[in-house]
């Protein structure tokens, strides 16, 4: 049975709690629909939103990486493997009809070798000292299992090289037969048998016998002889004989194997490299998970991927332009967004894309949990800074009015404590500040990247504005982009300080003085705008 492929639903990198309870307030939605829809993330929370989750009942998001599968995601041939002492014989019958190789793994199930249909048979078809090799070492336990035999006689001191002569009694006996060192394999008349051990023969494979004579197994225990005796015919015997080597003569120890933890594009290229049609999969550790075959590559897709909150590609998950793009829904601007085939595209004038999937809940008449409905309300008044944003619209407040009432939670008293515990953002680093809530954007072919922090008083923010700048100056050179601004957002001023960083910051300071800029709150709706027009 094929399993079916989840639905990530996915915010921006950097998230904020708009993102996060966007992402998963939708995955709600598809879930309910009967799809397999997962809520991810694409980066560290910050503490506003950790807060929310944590007072609404609801566990961080998975964080996705990229939107690429890898080979743990695909569906594996289940894995079938053999040690490295079973048999040839039994490695080929072990092969299912469609495999063409088979993992050898130890008793911990970790990869030690690899062994194909083209290797063992070779046993019949390559250079006779290669054959004679193998049966010189392989254990006399293993010839007794090839040939369906019994071991009347064992011997430690074996002097086999690995020859094997078929002796066929004739009127002179045995007395033409060179047999010093070599697997004989002999009829029933006991004579000929003792007269071939005395001989110096190595191991004796008697056919059509039942017993063997007391005599004979006395000077083969003198001769240091042992003796088998075959539960097949002659031919057959000859033939499974040379099929006896133990597995760990004939592998491939290095072999090609897979990470499962490899990119699937990656591992193609490495499969089309190799004659095999068949490769092992382990994990970190070693251990064989699997098969992979240029089957389970023909015509493979990557992710399914629903974006919120977000619509351009810089700010999504890694490779996010190979992805199966199901969907979109999101209130900010439409910019560099291109798919191959056609999907549906939600773009709203609101202050938050909670109050998008919000309303979707009403639409489709899906019943909204007082938990799910008060991590919705968090996000709408953080992305509208408790409606104060210029970006903010009647139809934020009505979602807004119509959540708090279904998660029974007065909307002042849920925006004063989140902002205290974004406040507590100020016990992190410069750097974590700076990044926590960031995005890049190509303003008229410059790169742009725009950072906001949000606290209730920017005084305490502001006595760290040399090291503020330092680290700034520093994420310039280490993204290699051309602008970098920062807004320090103070809720209880109603406005913003504007910093800036990078080649293009002249152009910036030219418009945006030191003071407090009253009124400037929304990335999206004041400060990009303003920026596209002064920024070249």
């Amino acid at each position: 049975m094929i399993k079916e492929d989840p639905i990530y639903v996915i915010g921006h990198k950097h998230p904020d709690t708009d993102s996060i309870a966007s992402a998963i307030g939708y995955a709600f939605i598809n879930k309910a629909k009967g799809q397999k829809a997962i809520a991810c993330r694409l980066g560290d929370i910050n503490n506003e939103t950790a807060y929310l989750l944590k007072r609404f009942g609801f566990d961080e998001p998975e964080l996705l990486i990229d939107a690429r599968k890898k080979l743990s995601e695909i569906e594996l041939d289940p894995p079938d493997y053999i040690g490295e002492n079973t048999i040839a014989l039994k490695a080929i019958q072990g092969m299912k009809a469609h495999s063409s190789s088979i993992a050898i793994c130890d008793e911990n199930q970790k990869l030690i070798g690899f062994v194909s249909k083209s290797d063992l048979a070779n046993i019949g078809l390559s250079d006779t000292a290669a054959e004679i090799d193998l049966l010189k070492n392989t254990p006399i336990s293993c010839m007794v299992e090839a040939i369906n035999g019994t071991l009347v006689y064992d011997d430690e001191n074996t002097h086999i090289n690995g020859k094997v002569s078929i002796v066929a009694q004739t009127r002179t006996g045995t007395s033409n037969y060179e047999v010093k060192d070599r697997i004989v394999i002999i009829g029933d008349e006991p004579k000929a048998q003792y007269n071939l051990i005395e001989k110096g023969a190595g191991a004796l494979i008697v056919v059509w016998a039942e017993k063997i004579e007391d005599y004979v197994i006395e000077i083969a225990k003198k001769n240091h002889c042992p003796i088998i005796i075959s539960g097949h015919g002659t031919m057959n015997t000859s033939r499974f004989l040379y099929f006896s080597p133990p597995v760990k003569l004939l592998m491939n120890d290095k072999p090609v194997c897979l990470n499962k933890e490899m990119l699937v594009e990656d591992a193609e290229k490495k499969m089309m490299k190799s004659r095999f049609k068949s490769f092992p999969v382990i994990d970190k550790n070693g251990v064989f998970v699997g098969y992979i075959t240029r089957y389970h590559i023909l015509g493979y897709k990557n992710k399914k991927i629903i974006m919120v909150d977000h619509n351009e590609f810089r700010q999504s998950v890694r490779s996010i332009e190979k992805a199966q793009i199901l969907e979109v829904v999101d209130h900010h601007r439409i910019n560099d967004f291109a798919t191959s085939q056609p999907v549906s595209f939600r773009n709203q004038i609101v202050g938050s894309t909670a109050t998008i999937v919000a309303t979707m809940f009403r639409e489709q008449q899906i019943p909204l949990s007082p938990q799910l409905a008060g991590l919705l309300l968090g996000a709408i008044l953080s992305d509208t800074l408790l409606f104060q944003s210029p970006t903010t619209t009647e139809k934020d407040r009505e979602a807004a009015n119509i959540l708090s009432a279904i998660a029974n939670v007065e909307i002042e008293e849920l925006g004063e404590s989140m902002f205290k515990a974004s406040s507590s953002s100020m016990n992190q680093s410069v750097r974590e500040m700076l990044v926590q809530d960031i995005k890049y954007y190509e303003i008229n072919g410059i790169r742009t990247m725009i950072s906001q922090i949000i606290v209730n008083s920017a005084d305490e923010l502001l006595k760290k504005k040399k090291e503020i700048q330092m680290e700034m100056n520093e994420l310039v050179n280490k993204k290699g982009i051309e602008l970098l601004v920062l807004a320090i957002t103070s809720v209880a001023d109603d406005g913003s300080y504007i910093l800036s960083a990078g080649e293009k910051a002249d152009l910036v300071n030219d418009v945006f003085s030191k003071d407090i800029q009253k009124g400037l709150l929304s990335r999206k709706g004041q400060i990009l705008p303003k920026l596209s027009e002064i920024v070249y």
